[in-house]
C-alpha cells in the first residue's frame, strides 16, 4: 500500500512538472555580441549628453573646418567618434581630413557601457539527476534593470601648430531598460528609449 502511494505521488509530480514546463519558453537572449536592447543603451546615451549642449560652448567659429579623433578604454571609441561628428556638422562646423582642418577636436572617452542588476524571487531553474526532467524558472517576481552610461569630454587644438585652445566640461548621460516579470506570465518594461524592440508579451500575441 504504501509503495503504491508512493508511486502515485512520483506520478502526480512528475505530471505537474510537465505541465509547469508546458508553460515556459526558451529563449536566447542574443545570437550577437550585444543585445539590440544594449546598443541603444549605448548610442542613445550619447546622443542624449549631445543634445544639451550647443556650439555656442565652444570657442571656436561656427563653420571652422575640424578634425575628429578619439580615445579611451572603451573598444567604441570610433563609434562616438562617429556620432560625435554629426552633431559637430549639424552644429555648422565642416569636417575635413587632417591636413587641411583648422582644428581638431580630440574625444576622450571616460566611459562608455551599461550597468546590470536583478532583483528575484521565485524557484530558479533545476535539473535533476535522479528524474530525468528539468524545471524552468519560475519568477513571482523579477525585474532585471540594465542603465546606459556615456561619460567623455573633448580636448581642441589649433591644426596644425597642435596649440591647446580649450577643454569641454564632461558631456553625461544616462540610459535605461527595465525588463519584469510577475507570476511568472505578466511581462512588461519600462524605459526612456525611443524604440526599444518589443518583449515577449501579451501586447504581441494579441497584435
Amino acid at each position: 500500500m504504501v509503495q503504491i502511494v508512493r508511486k502515485a505521488l512520483i506520478v502526480s509530480f512528475i505530471f505537474s512538472l510537465l505541465l509547469i514546463s508546458a508553460c515556459s519558453t526558451t529563449q536566447k537572449s542574443t545570437h550577437s555580441s550585444r543585445t539590440p536592447v544594449e546598443q541603444l543603451l549605448h548610442s542613445e546615451a550619447i546622443a542624449k549628453s549631445l543634445t544639451r549642449q550647443t556650439h555656442d560652448d565652444l570657442p571656436i567659429p561656427q563653420g571652422a573646418k575640424v578634425t575628429v579623433s578619439t580615445a579611451g578604454l572603451s573598444a567604441d571609441n570610433a563609434f562616438v567618434g562617429d556620432i560625435v561628428s554629426g552633431w559637430l556638422g549639424n552644429q555648422g562646423y565642416l569636417l575635413e581630413s587632417p591636413e587641411n582642418a583648422q582644428f581638431r577636436i580630440h574625444i576622450v572617452v571616460n566611459a562608455l557601457g551599461t550597468e546590470f542588476d536583478e532583483t528575484f524571487f521565485g524557484i530558479p531553474p533545476i535539473n535533476s539527476t535522479l528524474i530525468p526532467i528539468s524545471t524552468p524558472e519560475l519568477s513571482f517576481y523579477k525585474s532585471q534593470n540594465q542603465t546606459g552610461y556615456s561619460n567623455f569630454y573633448l580636448n581642441i587644438f589649433e591644426h596644425p601648430s597642435g596649440r591647446f585652445v580649450f577643454s569641454s566640461a564632461p558631456y553625461l548621460a544616462e540610459t535605461f531598460y527595465n525588463d519584469y516579470t510577475i507570476l511568472l506570465l505578466i511581462k512588461f518594461h519600462k524605459t526612456d528609449l525611443r524604440h526599444p524592440p518589443k518583449s515577449k508579451s501579451l501586447s504581441r500575441m494579441v497584435e
